[in-house]
């Protein structure tokens, strides 16, 4: 019998760090329920993820659910120059999913009987043997353990770190997708089967095949793209975060409420700056959304029964494509620690967040230094293998 089978836990936030951490707190005995801030189920507007194998692990270790038919997979990296010629190339096969396919695998997997949607959490209080999470909405509830996973703007994170509010980068990254079998024949075979980059003054452009609505199989992928754009702060940064309705936006603004200058704007660059099969896949997108790159890293991710995982925790610019996969590694790692303290919760979290915290450091440092070459030096240069992706290090 599990030491945690008499245990409860409360994850707040339900997206994929969250849910990952509920699923294997469920696998160690706990009574788990998930609290999401959201009233309706989670939309990740069709954006991509690229799988690394500690955001594979649930379902390469756990599930049932067999991962080939959560993503999609190229055999290649290139980079593509101003008439779509390939100016550089190397073998490497990655994977990808789509937000919204990953989401509804893993809530699959953890049911919906114990997930509560339109509860936001704002606040706690905690004693040596319980912890109280006080919503918005009124509601109370206390478990053995509590875990904040909800995300950049972590209403928890100031708890841990009052110094740990988000950091603007000095861009944005323009997000879309568009139907693979949609684009032009020359665009889909010089596409399909590779991560796509297009690097120019200021800026760069990185574009891969998803899984669409209707499955991974190649008639339904989805061709998705990141281009990040400087953009000043202060007033001009302010500006473009009004939308359509005349709401302010501090982390982005969603598919169709980007003021339409902007995305004319947009359009009109790609099709003069980028190459031409990626520019393609950019004028075509119907509504493109914008996102915010901005850091965040809290000095602190456990307190008593309490910890932070995932962005919550660090949020890091996606450079390394390594997101999900921080969420994930330190909801195992938390796993891990738990499983060997015996019951004992305080002493797991306290002896699980050094090793969080390193990662975090790491790998903020270095997205950070990715982004600066991009963005500012332009000393980003094609086949640098410091430029892969990886949560541990380029390529790892």
């Amino acid at each position: 019998m599990s030491t945690y089978n008499n245990a409860t836990a409360i994850v707040i936030g339900g997206s994929i760090g969250g849910l990952t951490t509920a699923l294997l707190l469920r696998d160690l005995g706990f009574s788990v329920d998930v609290y999401e801030r959201t009233a309706s189920a989670l939309d990740g507007r069709g954006s991509g993820i690229v799988l690394q194998p500690d955001t594979m692990r649930w379902f390469t270790e756990r599930s049932n659910q067999q991962p080939t038919a959560l993503s999609t997979s190229t055999s290649k990296v290139q980079y593509l120059g101003d008439g779509n010629e390939v100016i550089y190339s190397e073998d490497r096969t990655w994977t990808y999913t789509s937000w919204g396919t990953f989401y509804r695998a893993l809530l699959a997997d953890f049911g919906a009987d114990h997930y509560h949607l339109g509860e936001l959490a704002c606040g706690f209080d905690q004693s040596d043997t319980s912890v109280t999470v006080r919503f918005v909405s009124g509601r109370v509830e206390t478990a053995d353990l509590v875990v904040f996973a909800d995300g950049i703007t972590s209403l928890a994170r100031e708890r841990f770190d009052p110094e740990s509010s988000l950091h603007y980068s000095g861009y944005v990254g323009w997000r879309g997708t568009v139907p693979l079998a949609s684009l032009s024949g020359p665009t889909q075979d010089l596409m399909h089967d590779a991560i796509s980059y297009c690097v120019i003054p200021n800026s760069h452009i990185t574009l891969y095949p998803i899984p669409g609505e209707e499955g991974v199989e190649r008639q339904h992928r989805l061709m998705n793209y990141v281009w990040y754009r400087n953009v000043a702060p202060g007033p001009e940064l302010s500006e473009m975060l009004v939308d359509k309705r005349g709401f302010s936006g501090s982390v982005s603004i969603h598919p169709g409420q980007v003021q339409d200058r902007y995305v004319a704007e947009m359009r009109d660059t790609a099709a003069r700056m980028l190459a031409p099969a990626a520019a393609e896949v950019v004028t075509s997108t119907e509504q493109p959304y914008l996102q915010v790159v901005s850091d965040a890293r809290s000095a602190r991710m456990a307190q008593g029964r309490v910890a932070l995982v995932g962005d919550a925790a660090c949020s890091a610019r996606p450079h390394a494509a390594a997101g999900t996969a921080k969420a994930a590694a330190d909801a195992w790692a938390l796993a891990a620690a738990l499983e060997a303290a015996d019951g004992d919760i305080a002493t797991a979290l306290r002896k699980w967040e050094p090793g969080q915290l390193e990662l975090s450091e790491s790998l903020l440092r270095r997205v950070v230094d990715m982004g600066e070459r991009s963005q500012f030096h332009n000393s980003w240069v094609p086949g640098d293998p410091d430029l892969r992706f990886g949560l541990y290090g380029p390529g790892r």
